[in-house]
């Protein structure tokens, strides 16, 4: 499952891992490689890291480093688009927008007099929504004087607060890294600071869970909106695979865009917001990862302090419409004014199952590295593709999922050669076992990897609280490189045969028809 996030336009429409497979490995994880098993490095974080569940359902990771006096915070929520209601698209990825705008103590000159003009604006704002929803029966009178009263409170309400006052505590007080993501699965927030300043971090987070105030709804939420039309509507990568997931899933929420469908986008409203953050950011429903110059009885002590108060919440156990079997090709034309690219994928099983892990080998085995096999016989070789990229684990994590492949033709040639290029390799792959020399050097790659990811604090509060939350166990990531070193060519036979067939496989392609 250790999905490569080097692909920007990737890592920005969906919640990337906490793993970057392409990046260069350190000297010391080098050495560490070379000269100590994958077993004993796995086993020793297994020990080191202590797990504290709070009587309200909050997990608490630790691991002590004393590689610098910092330290890396992780904050993860069991939750993202595929939560939402539908119609409701996008309300997650605004929410972490919303997350920013301070609490009833943080952002504010005086709170009180400031929440009566909330109310009010909510209460304008959402009729407004309302009249403009009726389009061509809208009354245009109304629309104006509701737009002018919203103007004029918010205008209002802006000379009480103060802008981006988390931001500036933070930097304030020496942390770096300050940022947040949503994917499908879940909703991130993360920063570094000196270790000294543990219990600030507790106080602003544990007051931005109990009582944080959306300030700028109306106006984020346009902001949010032209982010969609910057990543998708005007993106050919963006475009493309947004494209593509709604083909390839027709039932379950994994076929939505993190950011939204434009039409629900639109008209997202407060009340559904509230909801969605009482019923999801609840301390039960919530993993936090610290990691650094830490003594872990202190850390628990101050997270008890201020977590441990929070009361939890009764999580919602909406159903997910599972994604019917498919039965057949799907094919899909996007037409943008852009340079002709491809996308093939298929469905295959989530993590933590062995399937997964044999993915992750196949993934590296086609394109990890100039000597793969796709990118040595079509970029190197034949020359008749740009580029190349394989990751699994398309959109999310916590059900089934895609095996995809990203490909641009290179001039003259077109998609249809490509395809015809990557339908052989595949085949080979279905046909013929992995000599165990190949096999070997891609398990190094993987190891490799995992080192790379054990380097720094934030790496690894990233990789303890990913696993966690989507899985319900970080020792999924203990057990990682072991289970890799099972895998037979047997096995890789056994997945490809079975899961990258033609009826199988959804095929996106963008097309220039300027």
């Amino acid at each position: 499952m250790m999905r490569n996030s080097s692909s920007s336009s990737l890592h920005r429409l969906f919640g990337g891992r906490p793993f970057s497979p392409g990046a260069r490995l350190s000297a010391l994880g080098i050495f560490l490689l070379l000269f100590l098993p994958s077993l004993l490095l796995a086993q020793e974080l297994g020990e080191r890291v202590q797990r504290f569940t709070l009587k309200n359902g909050l997990r608490l990771l630790t691991l002590e480093r004393h590689l610098s006096p910092t330290v890396a915070l992780y904050i993860r929520y069991r939750a993202g688009a595929a939560d939402e209601a539908d119609g409701k698209t996008g309300t997650a990825h605004l929410l972490e927008h919303m997350m920013f705008k301070g609490t009833r103590t943080i952002g504010t000159r005086d709170y009180l007099r400031e929440e009566k003009i909330l109310h009010r604006i909510e209460k304008i704002g959402t009729a407004l929504d309302r009249e403009k929803a009726k389009g061509k029966a809208a009354a245009p009178a109304l629309i104006t004087t509701l737009t002018d009263q919203l103007m004029t409170l918010q205008n209002e309400q802006r000379r009480l607060t103060l802008s981006n006052e988390i931001d500036r505590l933070y930097t304030e007080n020496g942390a770096v890294g300050l940022n947040a993501s949503t994917g499908q699965d879940l909703t991130t927030y993360q920063v570094s600071i000196p270790a000294n300043r543990i219990e600030l971090w507790a106080r602003i987070e544990s007051d931005r869970m109990v009582h944080p105030v959306f300030r700028e709804f109306y106006t984020e939420r346009d902001v949010v909106m032209e982010e969609r039309r910057q990543r998708s509507e005007s993106d050919p990568d963006g475009k493309l695979l947004e494209g593509y997931l709604a083909a390839a899933f027709l039932a379950h929420p994994y076929r939505r865009p993190v950011l939204g469908w434009p039409a629900d986008m639109r008209y997202l409203d407060m009340a559904y917001m509230k909801r969605f953050f009482k019923n999801t950011h609840a301390p039960n429903n919530t993993v936090i990862a610290i990691v650094g110059d830490i003594q872990p009885s202190a850390v628990r002590k101050i997270v008890e302090k201020y977590f441990g108060r929070i009361s939890p919440q009764r999580l919602s156990s909406s159903w997910i419409t599972e994604e019917p079997r498919q039965s057949g090709e799907r094919r899909v034309e996007v037409i943008f004014a852009a340079e002709p690219q491809m996308i093939l994928g298929y469905h295959k099983p989530p993590p933590p199952g062995f399937t997964d892990h044999v993915f992750d080998v196949i993934e590296s085995i086609l394109t990890r590295g100039r000597t793969s096999r796709l990118f040595k016989a079509l970029v190197d070789e034949k020359r008749i593709a740009e580029n190349i990229q394989a990751v699994n684990g398309l959109p999310g994590g916590r059900y089934p999922n895609q095996f995809v492949l990203f490909a641009t033709p290179r001039h003259p040639h077109d998609c249809g050669e490509l395809e015809q290029a990557i339908d052989q390799e595949i085949e080979k792959l279905k046909r013929e076992p992995v000599s165990s020399t190949e096999l070997e050097k891609v398990k190094n790659q993987i190891r490799a990897d995992f080192i790379r990811g054990l380097d720094s604090n934030a790496g690894l509060a990233g990789m303890l609280s990913y696993y966690e939350a989507l899985l319900g166990d970080f020792h999924y990531l203990i057990d990682y490189t072991g289970t890799i070193d099972r895998i037979t060519p047997e096995d890789i036979l056994q997945a490809a045969r079975t899961h990258l067939t033609k009826e199988n496989r959804t095929v996106a392609t963008l097309v220039n028809n300027h």
